[in-house]
């Protein structure tokens, strides 16, 4: 059933453009939980609270993102109307991590719990999470067994959350422990390292450490992402004084409202909710009342917080891993004034469900619709990971080009024509059980009519960019005009062959060497040496050793001029050729070439099986994009190399030729595994 999945994955996560623009700037984003909507608080107070908790993040500066579940989406920042959905729905649920399946394959709508929140939060790219109070270990948990998953969650998902500790309805020492078993560094906020109790500021327990500013707070932010140990931290803010007079009236209230859900039987998830009811109750609203303080203090600190998080990410470069090897200072950090120029396709992928597939009869299988195409794929890429390019390309005005355009909405499409009589670029690929390619059909004379005429008009973007992006499905002589600007100007160029039989077009003339980066794979680069009219294999190896021995071969002649030829390799990973600097290769753009010794560094490919790949159509691309990304913020070859893997994996493992998912820390090394990575081997290319 891919084709329900694919119908549905576009819009599984849902960032609104408020967030999308400002995580893309760098700026920062408070993410909100909706539980305290749906769950926490009485209709109309519900709603009233949460437009004044996000009043209260844009005030100090942040903007916020309440995340939450409407009809199977994960929504990351919600609008007026969907806040008021959620606020007055008596069918919503409270979604935590184990809820998420269900709900969203049933398209059901919900609030999400902590847990829940810092999962989309945390894919979505926002590092603070404000919110009341956590979750614990329950009374009696060491026999009940009954821990909530926000726990579990702080201890593998790295997101800082703010919140005003721990309700007193909980084991609040046991789930102190288990939070250290977790390995969640825990602070509270202020001059004490007293750990607050909700409506209390002292619970009678102490919190491992103290930050007393919003400085310090994101220092320990910055040091807990920096570090890549997939945990999150807890910060702790005491309620407000004014507001903490009440506590001792709201924990007597607690205790009886305990004694009270005991007694009718009251368990498991429906016995906070009861609490609180019955709390708000017995104090005539003085809970409600101070719940609603705590939250505007947490969100008012958190956004603070917040602030200076995103202060200290401008400073190191625009990511949070200042201390690592990788580290790039403000003046060497290269603007993403990037342009791609090729093809849009709307991908029709038909995968078969038997091991071999019979032409001239009806296969079983599934069919799939996407949009593609080598450039389409490469932007995509580039704008989900934060370096959102101009768009050059062409496309009809029909019902295609409609349905392009609605997918392609957080992608830079201002430059893409619309050609009256023409037909948007269609492309179907017929695709093996195991995902590779047996037959495709392509329907793609509208890229001709990206014409040098047209893309003229974009000479100053071309002149000054950072990095021109080439496929092979533009007319040869708009990829002449792009080299003679390039060369000019000093612009880096990256030529994506696209196939074999265009993988020549800038090889036809002089333009070729005007190119900084290829990535074409064995067969792509036979046929540039072919065209240079350079002796080639009359077969293609197939053998590991033969492959590693041909690719530097027939890199060398390219390497009188380009920068980089990178070589994919499909299951037998990667190989990168070009100027040998300390035991690796140089990626960055040289401004003239030296005489400098050239080698190919071998990575391996990232283990997957055949069952777990669901489509191979926009692997080399996610590569591709990726580790431009890397170039761009002129990070180590490795980190390059490994960033474009882990997108590549996540392409073959989605039905979408570009992850809908994907984002910068999906991919970043720091952010994996360190398992995952054989070690490169180095070769010399000899002259």
């Amino acid at each position: 059933h891919l084709w329900r999945f694919c119908s549905r994955c576009h819009s599984l996560f849902i960032i609104h453009p408020d967030v999308k623009e400002t995580l893309a700037d760098h700026r920062p984003v408070v993410a909100l939980e909706s539980t305290i909507i749906t769950h926490g608080m009485p209709y109309p107070h519900n709603l009233s609270t949460a437009k004044e908790v996000e009043a209260i993040v844009r005030a100090e500066g942040a903007i916020p993102a309440t995340i939450g579940i409407l009809e199977g989406s994960i929504h990351v920042g919600l609008s007026s109307d969907e806040l008021d959905f959620l606020a007055q729905s008596k069918m919503a649920l409270k979604v935590s991590r184990r809820d998420l399946p269900y709900v969203i394959s049933k398209g059901l709508s919900g609030g999400t719990t902590v847990s829940g929140t810092m999962i989309a939060a945390h894919k979505a790219g926002i590092p603070v999470f404000v919110t009341g109070g956590i979750g614990g270990v329950h009374r009696d948990g060491e026999n009940s067994l009954d821990v909530s998953a926000d726990l579990t969650e702080l201890g593998r998902t790295p997101i800082a959350v703010v919140s005003a500790g721990v309700k007193s309805i909980l084991d609040i020492g046991r789930t102190l422990e288990f939070l250290e078993t977790q390995g969640v560094c825990v602070a509270t906020y202020g001059d004490s390292k007293s750990f607050p109790a909700f409506f209390s500021q002292q619970s009678g327990f102490t919190s491992p450490y103290h930050v007393s500013s919003p400085q310090e707070a994101a220092d320990l932010i910055v040091s807990t992402l920096s570090l890549g140990l997939q945990s999150g931290l807890l910060l702790a803010i005491p309620i407000p004084e004014e507001h903490a007079a009440t506590g001792q009236q709201i924990e007597d209230a607690i205790q009886t409202a305990v004694t009270e859900a005991s007694s009718k039987g009251v368990t498991g998830r429906d016995v906070t909710p009861f609490i609180l009811q019955r709390v708000n109750e017995l104090t005539k609203g003085k809970s409600l009342q101070a719940n609603i303080a705590l939250i505007q203090n947490n969100a008012k600190v958190g956004s603070q917080i917040a602030c200076a998080l995103s202060k200290h990410k401008e400073k190191s470069g625009g990511n949070f891993r200042g201390d690592i090897k990788t580290r790039k200072s403000k003046d060497q950090r290269i603007d993403s004034n990037t342009i791609v120029i090729g093809g849009i396709n709307v991908d029709f992928i038909a995968k078969g469900t038997t091991k071999k597939l019979v032409f001239g009869q009806t296969n079983p299988g599934s069919v799939c619709q996407s949009f593609g195409g080598v450039g389409r794929n490469i932007a995509d890429c580039l704008s989900r990971l934060g370096h959102k390019p101009l768009f050059i390309s062409a496309i009809g005005k029909d019902s295609h080009s409609d349905a392009v355009l609605n997918y392609c909405k957080h992608m830079d499409t201002s430059a893409v024509a619309r050609l009256q009589d023409q037909r948007t670029a269609t492309y179907c690929a017929v695709i093996t059980e195991s995902g590779e390619l047996s037959l495709g059909l392509g329907d793609m004379d509208i890229h001709q009519q990206i014409q040098e005429q047209y893309v003229s008009q974009f000479e100053d973007q071309l002149a000054s960019a950072s990095l021109v992006v080439l496929d092979g499905n533009i007319p040869v002589s708009t990829i002449d005009y792009v080299c003679h600007i390039a060369k000019k100007h000093a612009v880096p160029v990256w030529f994506e062959p696209t196939d074999a039989d265009k993988a020549c077009k800038p090889f036809l003339s002089e333009s070729w060497k005007a190119l900084s980066y290829t990535s074409p794979n064995l067969a792509e680069l036979c046929t540039m040496n072919h065209t240079l009219g350079l002796p080639t294999p009359t077969e293609l190896p197939r053998s590991l050793e033969d492959v590693l021995g041909c690719v530097p071969a027939l890199s060398r002649p390219l390497l009188e001029h380009l920068n980089c030829v990178v070589v994919t390799l499909g299951a037998l990973g990667v190989m990168v050729c070009g100027e040998h600097d300390a035991g690796t290769v140089n990626l960055q753009p040289q401004k003239q070439k030296l005489k400098v010794r050239l080698c190919a560094v071998h990575y391996p490919a990232l283990a997957m099986s055949s069952k777990e790949t669901v489509n191979v159509s926009g692997a080399g691309d996610s590569f591709a994009g990726a580790m431009m990304v890397g170039i761009l913020q002129r990070l180590d070859t490795d980190s390059c190399v490994r960033m474009g893997l882990l997108a590549a994996r996540t392409s073959l493992l989605s039905p979408h030729p570009i992850d809908p998912c994907l984002t910068a820390d999906a991919i970043h090394p720091e952010m994996s595994h360190s398992q995952l990575w054989s070690k490169p081997s180095c070769v010399w290319i000899e002259d």
